[in-house]
């Protein structure tokens, strides 16, 4: 009899792990079509991006040489070096241009796909952030083209003379321009990833208090890797936007990232049944 018992047991015990293997597949499995839905919105948001910037090449390509040619010597432009180089360079400048044409739908999929992890009533946040990480992004590469670009390009091109003539190539220039925008786009989302890390439990108002002294050496080391010049002028104007930008996180973290999502708190939920059950993501 009692061999029967534990045989039963045992039985038991393999049906509720194969139950909960084949409930972690199908988990995985949905994470995987979700992602896989993300990706495709995502890459058709960017095709259309494309498009339509590659239709008003000519003009996006004026504006986007405007801080470099304005602080050129006279007589001196930029050059390409190869046949393919101009006609690759404005398929790249289309497909940047895409991507921020894009990037609302792009955050949009970003926080959809965080969003399988939150309570219903949770995820009435995914408007407000998408909209705000969008703001937030081009917002930064906004403040990069006008506010740094024009000095930083100064510097740069100030070392022409009689003997040495300033002709920077397109691939140069577009290279180190476009690592400067998404350079400030990113650190302008600061805030936002500063609050959803809140809502995670992640960092408190005290850590960030805290630990003030650190980001400071750590936002002056980020500008100084980050600006395309060593004078100390170029290296502030992105050390202290970051110095701004932490200190709105701070008062962003004590007004919106008080509570928790429900997934990330820890807490037991009690089911309408009486049962309870651990958040899970």
């Amino acid at each position: 009899m009692e061999k029967t018992v534990q045989k039963k047991t045992s039985q038991e015990e393999s049906a509720v792990e194969e139950s909960g293997q084949s409930f972690e597949s199908q988990a995985l499995t949905e994470h995987l079509r979700e992602l896989r839905s993300c990706l495709i919105v995502t890459i058709i948001a960017v095709i259309i991006g494309f498009a339509v910037s590659y239709g008003f090449i000519k003009p996006i390509g004026t504006w986007f040489f405007k801080p470099l040619i304005d602080v050129l010597p006279e007589g001196s432009s930029l050059i390409f070096t190869s046949y393919q180089e101009g006609f690759f360079f404005y398929l790249k400048l289309a497909l940047v241009c895409g991507l921020l044409l894009a990037s609302p739908v792009i955050f949009y999929q970003i926080w959809l796909f965080i969003a399988p992890g939150l309570y219903k009533h949770e995820k009435r946040i995914l408007v407000p952030f998408t909209f705000l990480s969008t703001l937030c992004f081009l917002g930064g590469t906004a403040f990069g083209y006008l506010v740094v670009f024009p000095p930083a390009f100064r510097f740069l091109v100030g070392y022409s003379n009689e003997f040495l003539t300033s002709l920077p190539s397109v691939s140069e220039y577009f290279s180190l321009a476009v690592r400067l925008l998404i350079a400030f786009g990113v650190i302008f989302e600061m805030p936002i990833l500063m609050v959803f890390l809140a809502k995670m439990g992640v960092v408190t108002v005290s850590f960030l208090n805290k630990n003030r002294k650190y980001a400071i050496l750590i936002n002056f080391i980020i500008a100084a890797i980050l600006t395309p010049t060593p004078d100390v002028v170029n290296q502030m104007m992105m050390g202290i936007p970051l110095l701004i930008l932490y200190e709105i996180s701070v008062v962003a973290v004590y007004f919106f990232g008080k509570k928790s999502f429900g997934g990330f708190d820890g807490k037991e939920i009690v089911g309408s049944d009486g049962n309870s059950s651990e958040n899970t993501v």
